[in-house]
């Protein structure tokens, strides 16, 4: 998941650098999406990962 978040990001700065706004923007919005998914899954394992010990 933090990878696409990644790959998702330098397509959205390549895009920004090119000049295509509107890909741009799809991107970095996409990115943040999956960024705060991962987190969100990040924690959930934490925690049982925890309440398991």
């Amino acid at each position: 998941m933090l990878r696409w978040t990644i790959i998702f990001i330098i397509v959205a700065l390549v895009a920004a650098v090119l000049g295509f706004g509107g890909i741009a923007g799809a991107a970095a919005g996409i990115a943040k999406i999956l960024f705060f998914i991962f987190i969100v899954l990040f924690l959930i394992s934490l925690i049982s990962g925890l309440i398991r010990r």
